[in-house]
């Protein structure tokens, strides 16, 4: 055996191992995570459409941590997405998933963010949604199609934004 093949050999058996190792992670993040159920299918009638757009999902984490991936429930991916805001809540569209809805009562507020696991983009580029997933908090964020499209989502989660003692009364953005 030459010292190539060998060194080839090495580095393959490198890769498997490390492939294995990410593999035996998502699992035991996924088994960590069974207590959090599936999102909510989109109901048959969810009120009048606010805002309708397209873009990326990026991810969904635990609440005020961008770098604890929720892995069930398809919100473990990227995606294309088209997220649509209703009197009733929010239908995220994920490429590849069933659409998943949050009602209007498990939001807990929108912004801006510019960073969430290994995704950095300018100030601000990314919006957040931050709502309960079954009792989970939890933050979904998107990349919108460009600002004005984003500025429409945000403004249009804030109409449906339930009211919570001790908030600013309904107008803002609360998290």
């Amino acid at each position: 055996m030459t010292d190539r093949t060998f060194l080839a050999g090495l580095v393959l058996a490198f890769l498997v191992l490390l492939l294995a190792l990410m593999y035996l992670g998502w699992r035991r993040r996924r088994r960590r995570q069974s207590g959090i159920p599936r999102p909510l299918p989109v109901p048959a009638e969810r009120g009048a459409d606010l805002a309708a757009e397209d873009g990326l999902y990026v991810a969904t984490t635990s609440a005020d941590e961008p770098l604890d991936r929720i892995a069930v429930g398809g919100l473990g991916f990227r995606a294309r997405a088209s997220v649509a805001v209703s009197e009733s809540g929010v239908v995220l569209a994920l490429a590849g998933e069933p659409d998943a809805f949050i009602p209007a009562g498990d939001l807990r507020g929108v912004d801006r963010s510019t960073a969430v696991i290994d995704r950095v983009v300018e100030r601000g580029g990314l919006a957040r949604i931050a709502w309960t997933l079954g009792g989970t908090p939890v933050d979904s964020y998107l990349r919108l199609a460009d600002a004005p499209a984003q500025r429409r989502v945000i403004a249009a989660i804030e109409s449906i934004l339930p009211e919570h003692p001790g908030t600013d009364g309904g107008s803002g953005t609360r998290a």
